[in-house]
């Protein structure tokens, strides 16, 4: 299905072309106060070209098909890495939209298309939970089935509305397919989160759930806390973006749904909270003026999943104060441009490349396959929000980088605890 979307390539957010000031009405010219209406087609068309190849081809069963069997150059175990790409690709893709599958509303042309997107992943995933479906996914082959089960879980969770629109038979074949993974022992890090929010998932749902999951991965997080809205990924300290891709989106969701079954985690819960918002500043402090930010980690191609934490801030209308929501939009924005504007982003089939500006093999981990690269669709979180909400409906404003760095007098910085 071909896109209404236009790629609006002179939106307002533009970044490194540089920021659009507002102009006043003259005899000569006229010139319309402009919102966020167009940085949002823009959005939803990026979004629409990443995803489409995924949710279509799942619809139809045939991602087995379509789907590269690309992996990195440093690639560990090869033939694994591809048996998990699928479940890899559905979870981390549908967790990126979901938000988004959930709104209500809008212009026609968008509700179409989320409606189009809504019948593909539920097909899609009753395709994924059916063995009799050539894109059948097992959860139960290795322990990095743990990791996007709970991407997976992560995704119905953001989205109730495709939990309840699912048939019983599908829900009771994915509540079966995520308990699977608890034969898993998660690895000593951030995967601790990955095994904490499939029990969130069940509580969430009102299934059974364990509790001891959850306080583990708590409890160590906390002792993990390096200070400055900052945690560790492990024992050691690495100048990363896990605490965007997965510890504080997922702390955060854990804390929201955890906290109204037990009040095990009352005091805990606002240091978290405070330490999303910290972390948020120095994630939007990270943009440049053009929208690119340090190259620097493991897992760098995933892209705009750098800024999920940032992202997912938005969209729960959870920024501080320091932040004001067009800012980020804007910030963003300049990030997706940046990060999807190379002409070799996309295969020729347009499918996602392993890469951070095109494909770039080397930048590639020993864990990356062709399905890797989805989890940047978490950059598309505010798409959750209404075009009338203050993310998308108030005029573009410069984002930190560029106020500094246009010679603006601006707040200084300070660290929390």
């Amino acid at each position: 299905m071909k896109t209404k979307w236009l790629l609006l390539v002179g939106g307002l957010c533009i970044g490194s072309i540089g920021f659009a000031q507002k102009k006043s009405k003259t005899k000569t010219e006229t010139k319309t106060e402009v919102t966020g209406s167009d940085d949002r087609k823009f959005w939803i068309a990026q979004l629409d070209k990443m995803v489409q190849p995924v949710m279509r081809s799942l619809a139809h069963d045939s991602l087995r098909i379509n789907m590269p069997t690309t992996v990195s150059i440093h690639i560990d175990n090869a033939e694994h890495r591809k048996k998990v790409a699928y479940l890899e690709v559905l979870g981390r893709t549908l967790s990126g939209i979901a938000p988004w599958l959930q709104l209500e509303g809008g212009a026609p042309e968008e509700v179409a298309l989320r409606n189009q997107y809504r019948q593909w992943a539920l097909q899609g995933v009753k395709n994924a939970l059916d063995s009799s479906a050539k894109d059948f996914m097992r959860f139960d082959i290795g322990g990095q089935q743990l990791v996007d089960a709970s991407y997976l879980a992560y995704a119905f969770i953001r989205a109730p509305w495709l939990w309840q629109n699912l048939d019983t038979v599908s829900k009771q074949r994915l509540v079966a397919s995520i308990k699977t993974t608890r034969q898993f022992k998660p690895v000593f890090s951030n995967w601790l989160l990955f095994s904490a929010m499939n029990e969130t998932f069940f509580a969430n749902f009102g299934y059974e759930w364990d509790p001891m999951r959850v306080d583990f991965a708590m409890m160590q997080l906390e002792q993990w806390y390096r200070g400055d809205g900052m945690y560790s990924d492990g024992e050691g300290y690495a100048f990363d973006y896990y605490n965007s891709y997965v510890i504080h989106p997922y702390l955060a969701t854990i804390c929201d749904i955890i906290g109204t079954k037990t009040s095990a985690y009352k005091e805990l819960i606002p240091k978290i909270y405070k330490r999303n918002e910290r972390y948020a500043i120095i994630q939007e402090r990270l943009i440049n003026t053009d929208g690119t930010y340090p190259a620097t980690g493991r897992s760098i191609i995933y892209r705009g999943a750098a800024f999920h934490h940032l992202a997912d801030m938005a969209w729960r209308k959870r920024l501080p104060a320091q932040l004001s929501p067009a800012s980020v939009r804007c910030a963003l924005t300049a990030v997706i441009r940046k990060t999807l504007e190379s002409p070799t982003t996309y295969t020729k089939e347009g499918w996602l490349t392993i890469g951070l500006y095109g494909s770039q093999p080397s930048l590639g981990d020993f864990y990356n396959n062709s399905g890797s690269p989805y989890i940047c669709s978490n950059i598309f979180l505010p798409l959750g929000l209404p075009a009338t909400d203050d993310f998308w409906a108030k005029p573009a404003e410069k984002w930190s980088a560029q106020k500094i760095w246009s010679g603006e007098d601006f707040p200084n910085d300070h660290s929390v605890k």
